[in-house]
């Protein structure tokens, strides 16, 4: 397990009961709470207690409860604010705001104006130039 973060951490903090928030689920290894500053009223994050940073830190034996929930979670947040459906998303250090591991669930409506997209696109050059970078990944899946 990753050591504790020098500087405190928020999430840490939510959890412990040391910090305030609108807890919607509190768990022995998960905790739930709006964002502070959401995207959309009802945006959530899930978080686990332990604090690891990324998903990949999240323990194995923790993984399909983590993803069990968030799935009861998404189905939650759109129920209560009458949502067609959600974005949920990890960040995993880049763009990730605390270091400690989050999901979020997003309400989301047609033409909510939420500008997420995945770009700009960088296709592959070739057929092959993609099944090179197949072949890393394979190998690198492989050895872990």
């Amino acid at each position: 397990m990753p050591p504790r973060p020098t500087k405190p951490c928020a999430f840490c903090a939510v959890v412990a009961g040391d910090a305030p928030a609108d807890v919607v689920h509190d768990g022995p290894a998960t905790t739930a709470f709006l964002d502070t500053s959401p995207v959309f009223h009802g945006h959530t994050l899930l978080v686990p207690r332990t604090h690891v940073t990324t998903l990949a830190d999240l323990p194995p034996d923790e993984v399909a409860d983590f993803f069990a929930l968030a799935q009861r979670l998404e189905r939650a947040v759109e129920s209560a604010m009458e949502a067609p459906g959600s974005l949920i998303m990890i960040n995993n250090i880049i763009s990730q705001s605390v270091p400690h591991l989050h999901l979020h669930v997003i309400p989301r409506r047609p033409k909510d104006g939420l500008r997420f997209f995945l770009g700009p696109r960088h296709p592959y050059g070739s057929p092959d130039e993609s099944a090179a970078v197949a072949g890393r990944i394979a190998a690198a899946l492989e050895a872990t």
